[in-house]
């Protein structure tokens, strides 16, 4: 009994130290693209802040993937300033 709550106790504090560091890590990641180009080869619809957000370009034919480290990275591919970088 003892053993297997002294297991279950280690997995927990190894699991609340996990967690925040890949969170931080996801957010040092954001990946600065070069052109519109290779960034929709990764993200076929282009980069939004947020998902609330509308495309004032018109129709587009995907949806964007939303992440707002991702968007800040690369705000300055967002020719018409609806907080959509390289939509397609």
């Amino acid at each position: 009994m003892k053993k297997s709550f002294a297991y279950g106790l280690s997995f927990a504090l190894l699991l609340a130290i996990a967690v925040p560091v890949s969170q931080q890590t996801a957010r040092a990641e954001a990946k600065k693209y070069k052109n519109c180009t290779e960034l929709n080869k990764d993200y076929k619809g282009g980069v939004a802040k947020s998902a609330g957000i509308k495309n004032k370009g018109g129709k587009t034919k995907y949806k964007p993937f939303v992440s707002a480290e991702l968007y800040e990275a690369n705000k300055k591919k967002d020719r018409d300033h609806d907080f959509i970088a390289c939509e397609k």
